[in-house]
C-alpha cells in the first residue's frame, strides 16, 4: 500500500511522524462516451483548449489561477503554494478531544489509515491510540491535504489510528423545510409494530453485501460479447401509495420473519414456532402471533372476493332455472359451514341441516329432494 501524505501529529509537545494511506477504494462501474453514428465507436475526448487563442494546450503550460474580487486573474505557481505560512501544511494539529458520538456523521468525508513513519514513532503512536481507546473519545484536528486545509476526526480502530476528513460547519447545508410541514400523529401501536419489524430483520451479515448493479452490468457486457441473451434479473418491488400503515408494517414483519427463518434453517424455524406458541412465551411471541393472524385476516377477503364475482357472472350466462338452483345451494353452504364451525361440527352434520337458515336454502333443498325421489324409484 502506497502512502499519499507524510507529516506528523501534533499532540501537545509530542510529535508523532506518520504516513497516510487510503482506507477505501471505489468499485463503481465506469463508462466512457463513444461516437455511436455509423457504428464508429470512437472514444469522445475532452481536450483542454485556450478560449483566447483557441488552441489545445499541453499539460506543462497549464497553471493555477485565482480570480480576485475585481475580476482580474492572479497566477499562483507551485512555489507560491509551497511557501504559504500554513502551520498545518505538514502537521495534523489536534485541537480538542470529545466523545465520538458528538460528531454528526454528516460531517465525515474520506477515511485514511495512519501508520507510524519510523520505529521511534511507534511508542507515541501506541500511547495516543491507547489513550483514545481508554477514554472512549476522538480527536478533532486541522491539517492541509490536496490543496486545502480540512478538519479531521482522529480515532482508534482496533490497533490502528484512522483519520476522517470532515466538512467545515458552513459546508453542511440546513435541512430546514424538508420535514413534513403538517402535524403527523403516530400511534403507540404503530411504533410498537415498527420496533417489531426492526427486531425481525435480524443481524446484518456483512459478507452477504455486494454491489448488485455492478454485477448486473458485468453480466450484460459478458452476454453482449458472447452474443447471447443476458440472464433475467428479478425486478425490485416497486413502491406505491401506503393506504394502511399498520397493514404494511404487519406484512413487512411477516415477510422479514419468513426470510430470516429461511436462512436459519428448518431446525431453528421449528424452535422459534414452539417458543412463540408455548405457555411460557413472552409478549414478543404473543405479538408475533397477533401480527400473523392480522395479516391473514387482511389477505383473506382479497382472495375470496374475486372468486364470488367471477362465479356470479358465469352463472348469469346460463339458463334462469339453473341459476336459481345454484344460488340456493351457494347461499346455504357458507351459512351451514359457518354455524357448524362455531359449534365444533362439520358442515355436513345434522346440526348444519337444522340451522340452515333462509327460506331460499329450504326451497332449494326441497326442490332437490323432489327431483331425487323419482330417480331412486327408477333405479
Amino acid at each position: 500500500m502506497r502512502s499519499i501524505w507524510k507529516g506528523s501529529i501534533s499532540f501537545g509537545l509530542v510529535s508523532i511522524p506518520i504516513q497516510l494511506y487510503g482506507a477505501t477504494e471505489n468499485h463503481s462501474v465506469g463508462f466512457h462516451q463513444i461516437h455511436t453514428a455509423h457504428d464508429c465507436g470512437g472514444r469522445i475526448r475532452y481536450r483542454k483548449v485556450c478560449e483566447i487563442e483557441e488552441v489545445e494546450v499541453p499539460s506543462d503550460e497549464i497553471g493555477k489561477g485565482f480570480t480576485a474580487e475585481d475580476g482580474r486573474t492572479v497566477v499562483l505557481t507551485d512555489e507560491d503554494m509551497a511557501s504559504l505560512p500554513l502551520p498545518t501544511a505538514r502537521t495534523i494539529e489536534i485541537l480538542s478531544f470529545l466523545p465520538a458520538e458528538d460528531i454528526d456523521p454528516i460531517q465525515l468525508d474520506r477515511a485514511y489509515y495512519m501508520g507510524a513513519e519510523t520505529a521511534a514513532a511507534a511508542k507515541p503512536y501506541v500511547l495516543l491510540r491507547e489513550a483514545l481507546q481508554r477514554s472512549g473519545k476522538a480527536a478533532v484536528a486541522k491539517f492541509a491535504l490536496r490543496g486545502r486545509e480540512s478538519l479531521g476526526l482522529l480515532r482508534a480502530l482496533e490497533d490502528t489510528l484512522v483519520l476522517h476528513t470532515m466538512l467545515w460547519p458552513d459546508e453542511v447545508r440546513s435541512a430546514g423545510g424538508l420535514a413534513p410541514a403538517e402535524d403527523v400523529s403516530v400511534r403507540d401501536a404503530e411504533l410498537d409494530m415498527a420496533t417489531t419489524l426492526m427486531d425481525s430483520l435480524g443481524d446484518l451479515d456483512w459478507d452477504d453485501l455486494h454491489d448488485e448493479y455492478r454485477h448486473a452490468v458485468e453480466e450484460l457486457v459478458d452476454a453482449k460479447l458472447e452474443g447471447r441473451e443476458p440472464a433475467e434479473v428479478a425486478a425490485a418491488p416497486g413502491g406505491g401509495k401506503v393506504i394502511d400503515l399498520m397493514a404494511a408494517l404487519e406484512n413487512s414483519v411477516a415477510a422479514a420473519r419468513e426470510a430470516r427463518d429461511g436462512k436459519d434453517g428448518a431446525a431453528q424455524d421449528g424452535a422459534g414456532r414452539g417458543g412463540a406458541g408455548g405457555d411460557g412465551g413472552g409478549g414478543g411471541g404473543e405479538e408475533a402471533a397477533t401480527a400473523e393472524a392480522t395479516v391473514h385476516s387482511i389477505e383473506r377477503p382479497a382472495k375470496k372476493a374475486p372468486a364470488k364475482k367471477t362465479s356470479g357472472r358465469k352463472t348469469a350466462a346460463k339458463e334462469q332455472p339453473a341459476r336459481k338452483k345454484a344460488a340456493g345451494k351457494k347461499a346455504a353452504a357458507p351459512k351451514a359451514a359457518g354455524r357448524a364451525a362455531s359449534d365444533g361440527r362439520t358442515a355436513g352434520g345434522g346440526a348444519a341441516k337444522k340451522s340452515g337458515g333462509t327460506k331460499k336454502a329450504a326451497q332449494g333443498k326441497k326442490t332437490t329432494a323432489k327431483k331425487a325421489a323419482p330417480r331412486k324409484r327408477a333405479s
